[in-house]
């Protein structure tokens, strides 16, 4: 595993995307993708992150995003990953209508046995392979690849018909986040 990717400048704007460990499809529950959607809007509110993009996808997310607080880019999408982490594992464990939950939580226990830095399961991939975006066409490039990824995987036939993305923000339409910056 890589740790080279490094967030150097700590008042940039960032695009990430990360996967959960094997790429495993967690997110085709939508009670899952709103646990991520709920932590997004803690750490807007209370940590200063500033999203200006972000697409949850089956087995992985995008995101575009400074940090606003004084609190350093890298620790923010940590803590982040942290606490949904946690929160994700528990809510497989605990829903009973998951039929996936022992091979979901073998995965997550397996990738944990394997890492230093994880006691019980792990939930996350630890690549995050942060790019800093220094210019409006980088931006856009990227902002346009996060809201093409549900069109490319056949999900819908626009971007902002896909509700679990910024898309709709950019479209006129009021996402399911709020407080998202739209960059013109």
């Amino acid at each position: 595993m890589s740790r080279n990717y490094k967030f150097h400048n700590p008042v940039g704007v960032y695009f990430v995307s990360f996967a959960v460990v094997e790429w495993l499809d967690v997110f085709t529950r939508n009670e899952y993708k709103h646990i991520l959607l709920e932590n997004l809007v803690y750490c807007q509110k209370q940590k200063g992150m500033e999203i200006y993009a972000w697409c949850i996808m089956s087995n992985h997310m995008h995101l575009i995003f400074k940090s606003t607080k004084g609190l350093k880019p890298e620790i923010l999408l940590g803590d982040f990953k942290r606490f949904t982490s946690r929160v994700l594992v528990k809510a497989i464990q605990e829903n009973v209508r998951e039929s996936r939950k022992e091979l979901l939580l073998g995965q997550f226990k397996k990738a944990g046995e394997k890492s230093s830095n994880v006691k019980h399961y792990q939930f996350w991939r630890h690549d995050n392979k942060p790019i800093e975006l220094w210019s409006n066409k980088v931006i856009d490039e990227k902002i346009n690849y996060i809201h093409n990824n549900p069109v490319e995987e056949g999900l819908v036939f626009q971007p902002e018909d896909y509700v679990y993305s910024s898309a709709r923000d950019y479209s006129g339409e009021l996402g399911m986040l709020e407080d998202v910056v739209v960059i013109k």
